[in-house]
């Protein structure tokens, strides 16, 4: 570099892009026990107390459709795929 010059440093941007959120969502049926559903959410979701469990299951029962929680796409993947696994039925959808 010539004596004098300048040298130019580019300040790049350093935000983060904040990955878009799913909503994992269970759906009401007619063969699961209330119970089976309410341990089913909190052994899946390690972050819900019984109450909440039993309000979910509570929502899908008497609406149809409960949200279950609100994360990453690919835990809500998980999670949803968990639940299917215990004969839940559970989607994920973007959450807008």
């Amino acid at each position: 570099m010539p004596i004098g010059s300048v040298e130019t440093i580019e300040k790049r941007s350093t935000a983060r892009k904040i990955a878009p959120r799913y909503r994992v969502l269970l759906h009401n049926d007619d063969f699961n026990s209330m119970e089976h559903v309410v341990q089913t959410l909190m052994k899946t979701v390690s972050s819900l107390t019984q109450p909440q469990a039993v309000n979910i299951m509570m929502e899908a029962h008497s609406s149809g459709v409960a949200l279950v929680i609100t994360c990453a796409q690919e835990h809500a993947e998980f999670y949803c795929e968990t639940l299917k696994l215990h004969g839940l039925t559970s989607t994920i959808e973007p959450d807008e």
